[in-house]
């Protein structure tokens, strides 16, 4: 009983393999000053920059956020998916 098991749990994980590989290509980078970075850093610090104008608008507005501790990194994690969303995908 215990062999069929393990074969059993050995053709699925083979089955599984092609799953795990098929992300396997060359991730979007970026050349600046000579050193490459990913494509999602670029996005993570676009984000940042994109969250601070977003405080900045609410001040100006005087619109008061509940918790800013996680509103803010919230939307700074909404705005890194929308911009890689936009351009990588």
């Amino acid at each position: 009983m215990i062999a069929v098991s393990r074969n059993h749990f050995a053709a699925r994980g083979l089955a599984l393999v092609p799953l795990v590989l098929s992300s396997c290509t060359r991730a979007p980078s970026f050349d600046i000053l000579g050193s490459f970075f990913p494509a999602w850093l670029v996005c993570f610090a676009a984000a940042i920059v994109l969250t601070v104008i977003a405080r900045f608008v609410l001040m100006r507005l005087r619109i008061s956020i509940a918790l800013p501790s996680l509103i803010y990194p919230c939307l700074t994690a909404s705005c890194t998916f929308a911009l890689w969303l936009l351009f990588f995908r």
